[in-house]
């Protein structure tokens, strides 16, 4: 079972950027595909960007060209870089990892996103 740990989360305000890290331990990194969620209060949770263990990325419309995400297998990170945030941004982002054989997915904590003037 791998364990995530998110950091990067915060405040910021309209039109600026953050960048959301994700540390995997406990488990080979390179055979999960990773991917990030997000939830805002009242929502469900809906996939923000994916990133397949052969490197195929996948995003939803909302983020497409303002958000990347990226990994790094020989440092168990994966990355999500955004950019152009605006309020309908904020949420709790969660890392998430799913097993190719298994299919079993593993969640981080949670880390918060505010977008606010």
């Amino acid at each position: 079972q791998v364990q995530l740990v998110e950091s990067g989360g915060g405040l910021v305000q309209p039109g600026g950027s953050l960048r959301l890290s994700c540390a995997a331990s406990g488990s080979i990194f390179s055979i999960y595909d990773m991917g990030w969620y997000r939830q805002a209060p009242g929502a469900q949770r809906e996939l923000v960007a994916a990133i397949t263990s052969g490197g195929r990325t996948n995003y939803a419309d909302s983020v497409k060209g303002r958000f990347t995400i990226s990994r790094d297998n020989a440092k168990n990170t994966v990355t999500l870089q955004m950019n152009s945030l605006n309020p309908e941004d904020t949420a709790v982002y969660y890392c998430n990892a799913r097993n190719v054989a298994t299919r079993r997915h593993s969640w981080g904590q949670g880390t918060q996103v505010t977008v606010s003037s």
